[in-house]
């Protein structure tokens, strides 16, 4: 008597648990867009980040560029001077 209370338990619990389970599925239009709104997230974080760095790069290629012209204005100098 023990294992048919324990079946009809365990019946009653999957006709139960079923109908809620199998009602919660997602329609494929509201699967998509949250996928959409994610894609845009992270293509936003990737532009972030890219910009963090090419701030950077671009106040160094200034800055090599400054000295790159001071370098030959002083080459240039001492070469007038020397002759």
């Amino acid at each position: 008597m023990n294992t048919f209370s324990c079946s009809l338990l365990f019946v009653a619990g999957l006709l139960v648990v079923v109908p809620f389970g199998c009602s919660r599925e997602a329609p494929v239009e509201k699967v998509k867009a949250p996928a959409a709104s994610g894609n845009a997230v992270t293509e936003a974080a990737g532009q972030a980040a890219a910009d963090y760095i090419k701030t950077p790069m671009d106040k160094a290629r200034q800055t090599e560029g400054t000295l790159e012209q001071s370098a030959e204005q002083r080459g240039a100098e001492i070469e007038k001077a020397t002759r």
